[in-house]
């Protein structure tokens, strides 16, 4: 039995958990758990049990909350938030089987202590039943309980977009991310990829965010021939807009500032491939410039991109003045708009991480400020959605730099375009997609 009981689902799924709340990559671990999976099933098990608890994991601590009295041991808490998390989330698994498979779990892993413990909370939380939301009075907690997030950030975004939008993001963020990719338009058309990967039994569909994105329905995208050979890659449909936004014609020397995994690399250099452009990637981290570099060469792309391991804030040391036709500022960010895809990030980061990103995203916008053309533009993003990382950046920039103006950002799909800002901004219950932010400066003097 001890044998069989750890190589289930479950027993992989919490072994992640438990990493996850020592500080663990949630999508790192998991690919390593994944492997170790017997089929397909398996796999979406414990993909659903990993991503369902840590989206959940406020709500389900509130209800075990009333039986746990003492400190826990990480792996035991996840047991008991993963087995609660499938009594409530998951229809289609017994109760039994969650309450038998959690208890023989708790036997192999721990010991009889913990053994008798576990049934002990599992069978009094089967008796009474979840808690009532509905019975907590203070608005901000509700929300936080409800959609496990801290509550500084309910805050933040009841501030910053009202609470009819906050109410929608927070409800969106829980809902299962879908998987895009972008077609890598310098080797295939969009239709035609669609054609290929169908053949191999990957559905895919338009996106209606980005030009040259495909929304996954179902199939393995990663193990096709058009993702191995660089047909597509994988890409949310957010963050195509930023490269769509630099208005690139071709034959631009174009600096990617904070660069990897590549992404965006990969998809400034499909624009400058015929015309004899370049981008200059940058990355701080020495590994993170050969991963570029790797993912490069999978799209053909690699003798467009120069790679270099530099920290943006000192790219003056290597580059002159008015160097680049454009430049992206892709900022590092405190990530809030990718909570729908990496969970623990609302567990992680804190307003005051949020503030210090600001002054780090300033100084990188100083240093590059100079690098750019007259008329040049440098498209400043972020994969979050709250105003003190995006826009408050972008007017404390411009209130240092008067040769620079707002441009209103422009994609390919018109998206948003009668917004009132210059800036765009993407909610992540806007379209399903990522939280993003672009912004348009192009330098006048």
């Amino acid at each position: 039995m001890t044998k069989s009981i750890t190589k289930t689902p479950r027993y992989l799924a919490l072994a992640v958990l438990d990493r996850v709340q020592r500080g663990a990559y949630s999508n790192l671990q998991l690919n390593s758990s994944l492997k170790k999976a017997q089929n397909d099933a398996d796999r979406r098990l414990i993909t659903n049990l990993v991503y369902g608890v840590l989206q959940h994991r406020l709500t389900l601590d509130y209800q075990i909350e009333p039986f746990v009295h003492q400190k826990l041991d990480d792996w035991v808490h996840a047991l008991l938030l993963m087995s609660v998390y499938q009594y409530e989330y998951l229809d289609r698994i017994p109760d039994w089987a969650v309450t038998n498979e959690a208890i023989e779990i708790a036997r192999v892993r721990g010991n009889a202590g913990i053994r008798r413990f576990v049934t002990g909370v599992l069978h009094a939380y089967l008796k009474r039943g979840p808690r009532d939301l509905q019975q907590i009075s203070d608005p901000v907690k509700y929300w936080t309980i409800k959609e496990s997030v801290p509550e500084w950030l309910v805050h933040e975004l009841s501030n910053q977009y009202g609470n009819d939008q906050m109410k929608a993001v927070l409800t969106s963020i829980n809902q299962p991310a879908k998987m895009s990719a972008r077609v890598n338009t310098y080797r295939q058309f969009v239709a035609q990829a669609q054609i290929e990967l169908a053949a191999e039994g990957v559905e895919t569909a338009a996106s209606k965010v980005a030009a040259d994105g495909l929304v996954i329905k179902s199939g393995d995208l990663l193990h096709s021939k058009a993702f191995m050979n660089g047909d597509v890659t994988v890409q949310d449909e957010s963050a195509m807009l930023a490269v769509e936004a630099m208005q690139l014609k071709g034959d631009e020397k174009v600096l990617d500032a904070c660069a990897a995994p590549g992404g965006k690399t990969g998809q400034i250099a499909t624009s400058l491939a015929n015309h004899n452009g370049k981008v200059i990637a940058l990355d701080i981290h020495p590994h993170k410039v050969q991963l570029i570099m790797r993912n490069m060469a999978r799209l053909g792309l690699a003798d467009v991109v120069e790679a270099q391991a530099l920290d943006a804030r000192k790219v003056g040391q290597e580059y002159e003045d008015e160097s680049f036709d454009r430049i992206l500022v892709d900022a590092p960010c405190s990530g809030i708009g990718l909570i729908r895809r990496k969970p623990e990030i609302r567990y992680d980061k804190t307003l005051a991480d949020s503030k210090h990103l600001h002054e780090i995203q300033l100084e990188i916008l100083r240093a590059v400020a100079s690098k750019v053309k007259k008329g040049g533009i440098i498209v400043y993003s972020t994969c979050t959605i709250l105003q003190q990382e995006n826009d408050a950046t972008v007017q404390a920039f411009l209130s240092e730099q008067s040769s620079f103006k707002l441009l209103k950002v422009k994609t390919k799909r018109a998206i948003k375009s009668d917004r009132q800002s210059d800036t765009l901004t993407i909610l992540p219950s806007d379209y399903g997609s990522d939280g993003f932010f672009i912004a348009c400066l192009q330098r006048v003097k």
